[in-house]
């Protein structure tokens, strides 16, 4: 508990969680080209109902093994580093597996009820898409009905983001010493 972030960390602004999360979403594509790749090969490109579950399913395995393991890892993923965020358990120096694996499956707050509104009703590409972005919003709102400003997959897991200070620059950090 000695290394545990202080709570009085400020959080990101949303709009900068946000931004960051577009980022996210280009290195999610990365990490899973390689999978796709493998998995294309193997079902001979197929598509059927079995093999585009199949898919979805590698997603959903692959994208949580990345989060997890870089939010217990450092509490940070690519993104994260690059926007200053980290993810954190108020108390602990890191996140526990158990921890991050409940803030992942809850994160899909973001998209899953626009996807089941999507199955249920069957819309077209561009409804399903504003279905989704609906839900992205929604979901983003969450963080205004906290003082914290902390969207509503943290305040369940209990974890929090906080913004990282600027490193210090490096003329500036020789020059002290």
């Amino acid at each position: 508990m000695s290394n545990s972030m202080p709570i009085e960390q400020p959080a990101p602004t949303v709009k900068r969680r946000l931004i960051s999360m577009v980022y996210e979403l280009l290195l999610a594509f990365a990490v899973l080209f390689l999978p796709f790749l493998i998995f294309e090969i193997v079902s001979g490109a197929s598509h059927t109902p079995v093999a585009e579950h199949m898919r979805q399913m590698l997603a959903f395995l692959v994208l949580g093994a990345y989060f997890i393991h870089q939010w217990v890892r450092e509490g940070q993923t690519l993104a994260m580093r690059t926007w200053r965020i980290k993810v954190v358990l108020p108390g602990h120096a890191h996140v526990p597996p158990k921890i991050a694996a409940l803030r992942y499956l809850l994160s899909w707050g973001w998209v899953l009820p626009a996807l089941v509104v999507d199955y249920a009703f069957g819309l077209s590409r561009w409804q399903a898409l504003n279905a989704i972005g609906a839900g992205i919003l929604a979901w983003a709102l969450t963080a205004f009905f906290n003082k914290d400003r902390q969207f509503l997959h943290d305040r369940i897991a209990g974890t929090r983001l906080v913004q990282l200070p600027k490193p210090a620059e490096k003329g500036k950090e020789q020059a002290a010493t």
